[in-house]
Parts: structure tokens; sequence; C-alpha cells
């Protein structure tokens, strides 16, 4: 190897944001990581359980209230009633009788 051309490599400490330290060897003075295997998930076995429930539920609530207003408003305007949308003409007189 050459002298002189490679960086110095010491002990250091990797803090994390959790409050969690550790030990290991860098060319960095210090680190600071935002998540570590004291906190991740995936290495301390908890869970985020995602409330799919609950996002359906409020997906449902928005657009029924969004459908209400629109049968609301249709009914203000007097659509009629008879025959449904894209049916022949004088079905509507076929379905009352």
């Amino acid at each position: 190897m050459k002298p002189n051309i490679h960086p110095a490599y010491h002990e250091i400490t990797v803090t994390c944001a959790c409050g969690n330290s550790f030990c290991t060897r860098s060319t960095k003075e210090e680190i600071h990581v935002e998540i570590c295997s004291a906190c991740h998930p995936f290495f301390t076995g908890t869970r985020k359980l995602l409330d799919s429930a609950g996002r359906i539920e409020r997906f449902e609530r928005k657009y029924r209230r969004h459908k209400e207003a629109k049968e609301a408003q249709s009914a203000a305007k007097g659509a009629p009633q008879g025959a449904p949308r894209g049916a022949p003409k004088g079905a509507e007189d076929a379905s009352k009788g």
C-alpha cells in the first residue's frame, strides 16, 4: 500500500434519533442516523397496523354525501323518475303498466 493516501480509520459513536448509540469504526468522525436496529419495526418485532376499515368507512362516508347531494340536485331539477337512462322511448310507459 502506498503511504499517506488512505483516510484515517478510527472508532466512532453512531447516535440514533431515538437516543440509542453504539460504537463502530469509520473514516468519518461521527455519524447521526434517523433509525437504528433498536427502533426499526423490522428488528424490534413491533408492527404498525393499518386501519384499513377506517379508511374504507371514510371513503364511503365521503362519497355517500356526494351521492346524496347529487340525488337532491337531480330531484330539485325535476328529473323524470320513469325509465332508466338509455332505455328506448316508450319503455317508461311499459314499466308503469
